[in-house]
């Protein structure tokens, strides 16, 4: 798996909605599990979401019923939908492989406002 490219990030109010979505190049993407990572100012990046190659899920706790991760295998691109954003969701998102991450994106900015 080559580059990693991340889009749709912003500036949106409390209770917003954002789509970003994560372009990957190689032609491997769909056998890893992809994941969603993000990383807030002064913390470590953590895990926000995860897909499987068969399209199994799993959440941080922290988004749970508001975060929905999908994969485009024939696209090479994997989603997260975010509803219900909280100013605590204010992060750098990133996508990579589950295991094994390649070279990291630049990412993309959320930003929730109060």
């Amino acid at each position: 798996q080559g580059q990693l490219v991340e889009s749709g990030g912003g500036l949106v109010q409390a209770g917003g909605s954002l789509r970003l979505s994560c372009a990957a190049s190689g032609s491997t993407f769909s056998v890893y599990t992809m994941a969603w990572y993000r990383q807030a100012p002064g913390k470590q990046r953590e895990l926000v979401a995860q897909v499987s190659s068969g399209g199994s899920t799993n959440y941080a706790d922290s988004v749970k019923g508001r975060f929905t991760i999908s994969r485009d295998n024939a696209k090479n691109t994997v989603y997260l939908q975010m509803n219900s954003l909280k100013p605590e969701d204010t992060a750098v998102y990133y996508c990579n492989r589950r295991i094994n991450p390649s070279s990291w994106g630049q990412g993309t900015q959320v930003t929730v406002s109060s």
